[in-house]
């Protein structure tokens, strides 16, 4: 399938970024399947993009008991549901510039789904375009879909061990939340008091990167020349580090983890989704203030 570059200077994989003109045209395209994630779960039922099936960040991607991601089998029978097989081509997009279709995408990658791409702007972009929306919700035949042998964790997920570790090693860690909360000035994001932790600051030896600095004004992402001079020339990653990305949750931080691996092509790069809520209320956990 052909996909409609959006760079006269192209990203490292620009596959896995969509236009509007391009998922418009591929709407009836029974190979490719619309799901939208949005932080605020009922934002679907007001309108969606025709066809777009609803996949709930907290209920679908979560295990209701333990504090971790829903098992293979579980994911299975989540991608049997929404009627997708191995072979679909999955276009993610959500409120929020993306931030959670973009955590549900890296969840997706998670169970090794190959064909994963980003609808570019998201729920924003194509609303202010103009473009069609609906309340039907889709109903698809069930699929059939192998349970995954295993999740991927130990190649794209760290975890508080691993952060610890890159600490230590002074290796790269990129902090992706707001200046506000890298510096310790508030335990929050703005507006998410209720997820305060007890302890405000970052990872020893974390840059300060806010996702927003990847993204436009409209939602969509900067040009691949941009974002080099952003992470590459001013940061100082290079390509062959093994970097692990956070935030407070894993959502803005999955938004960095899909600019660095899909449209800079970093090979080695891990999110930690206990983020800040879980180091800034870890026992003993080591923190710096700006």
């Amino acid at each position: 399938m052909n996909t409609h570059f959006l760079n006269s200077n192209p990203y490292a994989h620009p596959e896995s970024l969509v236009s509007c003109d391009w998922l418009a045209e591929h709407l009836q395209d029974p190979s490719v399947r619309v799901i939208e994630s949005n932080e605020d779960v009922l934002l679907y039922d007001t309108g969606h993009i025709p066809g777009a099936v609803h996949v709930d960040w907290l209920k679908d991607l979560n295990d209701q008991v333990l504090r971790d991601y829903l098992s293979p089998d579980a994911f299975a029978e989540l991608a049997k549901r929404i009627g997708i097989t191995p072979e679909t081509t999955l276009v993610f997009y959500g409120d929020k510039s993306n931030w959670w279709a973009a955590y549900a995408l890296w969840v997706f990658s998670l169970f090794g789904h190959q064909d994963l791409r980003l609808l570019n702007g998201g729920r924003a972009k194509w609303i202010a375009e103009g473009r069609e929306t609906t309340k039907e919700r889709p109903q698809y035949p069930k699929s059939a879909y192998l349970v995954p042998p295993s999740r991927r964790d130990d190649e794209i997920r760290a975890f508080s061990a691993d952060a610890l570790e890159q600490s230590k090693a002074h290796k790269p860690l990129i902090d992706v939340r707001s200046p506000g909360e890298f510096k310790g000035e508030i335990t929050h994001m703005a507006e998410y008091p209720q997820e305060g932790v007890l302890r405000g600051g970052h990872i020893p030896g974390a840059k300060s990167v806010p996702w927003s600095t990847a993204a436009n004004p409209d939602g969509t992402f900067k040009s691949a020349e941009e974002l080099r001079k952003i992470y590459l020339d001013n940061l100082g990653l290079k390509q062959s580090d093994h970097t692990i990305t956070y935030c407070r949750i894993g959502e803005r931080s999955a938004h960095t983890w899909f600019v660095l691996t899909k449209l800079l092509g970093f090979p080695d790069v891990k999110n930690y989704d206990g983020s800040w809520t879980e180091w800034g209320n870890t026992v003993r956990a080591p923190i710096e203030k700006a």
